[in-house]
């Protein structure tokens, strides 16, 4: 009997010595991340052009939460310079970035070109690359030109050729440095929560249709700029190109074969229906979905399905056209078929049949959308990795939001960046390719319907400061001594809370 308690002692012992040590490897992208609207600031400066996002926050202000707006936000068009030093505390690998298409391109269209914009990104990435971070840009994060949604924006057939024509100004522009790009950040927020709903800009409410147009149109948009970079800048530029999508995890509450279609179906109109044209291997919507709108619209009394199809050729264009799967992961919920729920008709979400719930003990944050799910990454890239063929993948956010109240003591988003940093370790283990993590958000930020009243930030911004000075919470010293060492360690506490710059990185 003792030999086998001293066997499971050490049995035990290695095992969780085995847990400690897994590290990260050398060359794992560590980076934080950030979007245009939420920090730059300067929304008029110099020739920059309006955006989607000013014109509902100034003509309809009551919109936000906290009747904010972006105009200044953390004003990184005047701070850039401290902001990169933030990544140098941190010893960022990588830093991922968004650019505003009306800052380039005052009014959507690339017959004019804005000086003062690109020469602010020039700087923003010519300091990053001087300190050794590698910059990754994302193209299009919400911020659309009000003079292209006037237009149409997503809804406009000519809306592919607009994107295209505007990511060839910005490779041309950066490309010699920027070996990092993506498209598009989260296409179901851009088309469902803007143009199927009202919980961002341009908040059109074209319920059940508006969320289909604008897919496909988007992927159509996504490929045209893929193919411009592959073909036309990559033989010289030497970079990759990809999408980012938020696949949050979607697991059927039970194991009946109902709760499984419901969370099938729910799974394809959350990320498949934009993920699915580029990944996978016949291409074009989600085979199930599509039938259910067909059939849902015929009820409903259409003349057609209200999810527009692929012709054979838009169908090839589009698939395969990446480099990685950019993977936006916060959360999970547990997915059931709809019993007397009544949904808006039509809706996406009435279309699946299906709603959503939480466990009351998974952990919340301050965003009532947002807890803390076991192994929910994990989870995700594996269901992705086994649908998809085994992609590239990088996990391009995943962050906790606090209080404003809450301060510089965030416990709670260090315990939520260590389980889901073990999970990423799952991952790697799964011997899934995953090769990079970034943390959102560097700093906060501008939080979109919910103004300043939620915090997303490694580093506190103070909003009331005409400086926007910043300061390291505790969970950035953490995040440090995570990218230094490559290692979890739960135990590790600060020592002091000065950030100071490691020169030897």
């Amino acid at each position: 009997m003792k030999l086998l308690l001293l066997l499971g002692f050490l049995i035990g012992c290695n095992a969780a010595s085995t847990r400690q040590e897994r590290r990260f490897p050398d060359d794992f992208l560590f980076g934080t991340a950030t979007a245009s609207y939420q920090i730059e600031g300067g929304w008029n400066a110099d020739d920059k052009g309006e955006n989607i996002w000013d014109r509902m926050t100034h003509t309809k202000p009551n919109v936000i939460k906290d009747v904010s707006n972006g105009d200044i936000a953390a004003d990184t068009y005047n701070n850039y310079k401290r902001d990169v030093e933030m990544m140098r505390e941190l010893g960022l690998d990588a830093y991922r970035f968004s650019l505003s298409w009306s800052r380039i391109l005052p009014n959507g269209l690339s017959n004019k070109v804005s000086e003062a914009g690109v020469a602010f990104y020039n700087n923003y990435i010519n300091e990053m690359v001087k300190y050794g971070i590698t910059p990754m840009v994302t193209l299009y994060h919400w911020d659309l030109p009000q003079k292209l949604q006037d237009l149409g924006g997503f809804a406009n057939p000519l809306f592919p050729d607009w994107f295209e024509d505007y990511a060839r100004v910005v490779y041309e522009q950066f490309g010699d440095r920027v070996k990092h790009w993506i498209t598009f950040n989260e296409p179901r927020e851009i088309c469902y929560e803007g143009y199927d709903s009202t919980t961002k800009a341009p908040i059109l409410n074209a319920t059940g249709i508006g969320a289909y147009l604008c897919a496909k149109n988007l992927v159509l948009a996504h490929a045209k700029a893929y193919y411009a970079y592959k073909n036309d800048f990559a033989p010289s530029q030497d970079g990759q190109c990809g999408i980012t999508i938020s696949v949050n995890w979607f697991p059927p509450l039970t194991d009946s074969k109902e709760d499984e279609i419901a969370a099938e179906l729910y799974r394809q109109a959350e990320w498949g229906i934009y993920a699915e044209p580029i990944f996978s291997a016949e291409g074009g919507f989600p085979k199930e979905l599509s039938e259910k709108v067909a059939q849902m619209s015929m009820e409903q009394g259409y003349p057609r399905s209200r999810m527009p199809e692929f012709t054979d050729e838009e169908r090839e264009f589009v698939r395969g056209a990446t480099d990685f799967f950019g993977v936006n992961h916060y959360t999970a919920f547990l997915v059931s078929a709809a019993k007397d729920t009544e949904f808006i008709v039509p809706s996406v979400y009435g279309d699946t049949g299906a709603v959503t719930s939480v466990p009351d003990d998974w952990p919340k944050s301050a965003s009532r959308w947002l807890t803390q799910a076991p192994d929910s990454i994990l989870n995700a890239l594996t269901h992705l990795n086994n649908k998809y063929n085994s992609p590239i993948f990088y996990i391009t956010e995943n962050g906790w939001s606090t209080r404003v109240e809450d301060g510089l003591e965030d416990d709670d988003r260090i315990r939520y960046y260590r389980a889901a940093l073990e999970s990423a370790l799952d991952v790697l283990d799964a011997g899934i390719t995953l090769k990079g993590y970034m943390a959102w958000s560097l700093m906060d930020n501008f939080e979109w319907m919910e103004g300043y009243t939620e915090r997303f930030g490694l580093y506190e911004v103070d909003f009331e400061d005409p400086a926007r000075s910043r300061t390291p919470r505790k969970s950035a010293f953490v995040y440090k001594q995570i990218i230094k060492t490559r290692v979890i360690d739960h135990e590790y506490e600060p020592e002091t809370r000065t950030m100071t710059i490691d020169e030897g990185k």
